[in-house]
């Protein structure tokens, strides 16, 4: 949520902010609201002066001639009129700030000075490329027909499970998406500093305000019924970011920063999607990622983004994926982001770099959501922590590249060296051997 001080500061000045991202927001609505608080409040400080001074005319009215009773039942009267417009007041105050907290909860993070211009995904500014795509001397098949071949791919019967946009897998390749999770959290664990955790896969309302995702997007979420109010975690970033709402971090722990890593499946009723990649993994109700999340104070935020970004490519290069990275416009940058970095992967199937990983800085946004801070040694107060987080990375695409840049000529298909340790030594994977 934004600092709603630096909103009172300039209105207009976020509203031409957040135009980059191609969001309206109604300055002439804010203000008055806020500004019905500030009256609210004022005419509130100017009743409990007069309730003050009332309680203090009984003895004045007594010397008028009136009796103590007279007296008494004069001044009551009058408290008893202050008392409920003070009431009528407070409600009105109450209402105006609930009424500013859910515009503020509607309205998206300031982009960073740098994220360029763009209505959407066609203005993202490539950054870097890595790695050069294999050349073929075949007709390249696409995941579905490499992995239906194979024997381990199978669409109809998730189909008949469940319904549409789901998967099932079997033998080797089932074998495969396991290995690529280890070697993420392996990766991510021994040789790039996070703590491995382990979360729950449904979270409540006040998560999910927390990272974002509500009250905005509840239409992409799955909500459970039950006694309780619970959702289906759309990505590990909203357990494991919320493992720090309502706490303050002492300054030792963020040297480095906090970093967590955290393998989950995640749940996505894709409402806004309109029919998109229907065939294949490439967007499916209920996938797996690696997420990796880090806590840090503001100044290291920006070298954080830059540094969680790496410990993502470095999946891709260890599996020898050519990709690329871009940094996304403001039209295309999400709700709660400040900067975002897209690892798109090589896809020869589709002749296209598509998404693998989103890498995103959300500076205090979150923080000021879920109450997450750290003390400050040189004040001795409490101050918002920058939250970042990115896939590192979502497997089931990761599986979805190596289908189509590892097949061969005769339908198998190539383990990539990264992975052998984790599949016992194989180094392919035949026809209908799943």
């Amino acid at each position: 949520m934004l600092d709603i001080k630096q909103v009172r500061q300039d209105s207009q000045a976020i509203a031409e902010a957040l135009n980059k991202k191609y969001f309206k927001f109604n300055a002439a609505e804010f203000e008055a609201l806020d500004a019905s608080r500030k009256q609210a409040d004022m005419n509130s400080q100017n009743l409990l002066a007069e309730r003050k001074k009332a309680s203090k005319q009984i003895g004045e009215l007594i010397k008028t001639g009136l009796s103590i009773d007279e007296a008494k039942a004069q001044v009551n009267e009058t408290l008893a009129k202050i008392e409920s417009e003070l009431e009528a007041l407070k409600q009105q105050a109450k209402d105006a700030n609930d009424a500013l907290d859910q515009l503020l909860m509607a309205v998206p993070n300031l982009p960073a000075a740098e994220v360029p211009e763009g209505k959407d995904e066609s203005c993202n500014v490539e950054v870097l490329r890595w790695g050069q795509p294999r050349e073929f001397d075949f007709e390249v098949k696409d995941h579905v027909d490499v992995g239906e071949n194979l024997g381990g791919l199978d669409f109809d019967t998730a189909a008949k499970i469940t319904g549409s946009r789901f998967s099932v897998m079997r033998g080797g390749l089932a074998r495969m998406h396991r290995a690529l999770i280890q070697l993420m959290l392996d990766t991510h664990t021994r040789e790039h500093g996070y703590q491995e955790v382990y979360v729950p896969y449904m979270v409540n309302a006040d998560s999910l305000r927390g990272t974002g995702q509500l009250p905005k997007f509840e239409a992409d979420l799955f909500k459970l019924q039950g006694d309780s109010e619970y959702y289906l975690i759309p990505t590990a970033e909203v357990p494991v970011t919320n493992m720090y709402r309502d706490t303050i971090v002492e300054a030792a722990e963020l040297e480095n920063g906090l970093r967590f890593t955290c393998h989950t499946p995640c749940f996505r009723s894709e409402a806004g999607s309109y029919g998109r990649d229907t065939r294949g993994m490439i967007r499916q109700h209920q996938f797996e990622k690696v997420e990796l999340v880090q806590f840090v104070r503001p100044d290291q935020s920006d070298e954080a983004l830059d540094t969680l970004t790496g410990h993502a490519e470095a999946i891709l290069q260890r599996l020898e994926l050519p990709y690329r990275k871009v940094i996304l416009c403001g039209g295309d940058l999400g709700f709660s982001a400040r900067k975002t970095y897209d690892l798109e992967v090589w896809l020869p199937g589709q002749s296209a770099y598509r998404e693998i990983s989103s890498c995103s800085n959300f500076g205090d946004f979150q923080a000021r959501r879920m109450m997450a801070r750290w003390r400050n040694p040189e004040t001795g107060k409490p101050e918002l922590l920058h939250t970042l987080n990115g896939s590192g990375l979502a497997v089931g695409r990761t599986l979805v590249a190596i289908l189509e840049n590892y097949q061969q000529a005769d339908g198998s298909l190539t383990v990539p060296e990264a992975l052998r340790g984790y599949m016992g030594g194989i180094e392919s994977l035949q026809v209908g051997a799943c």
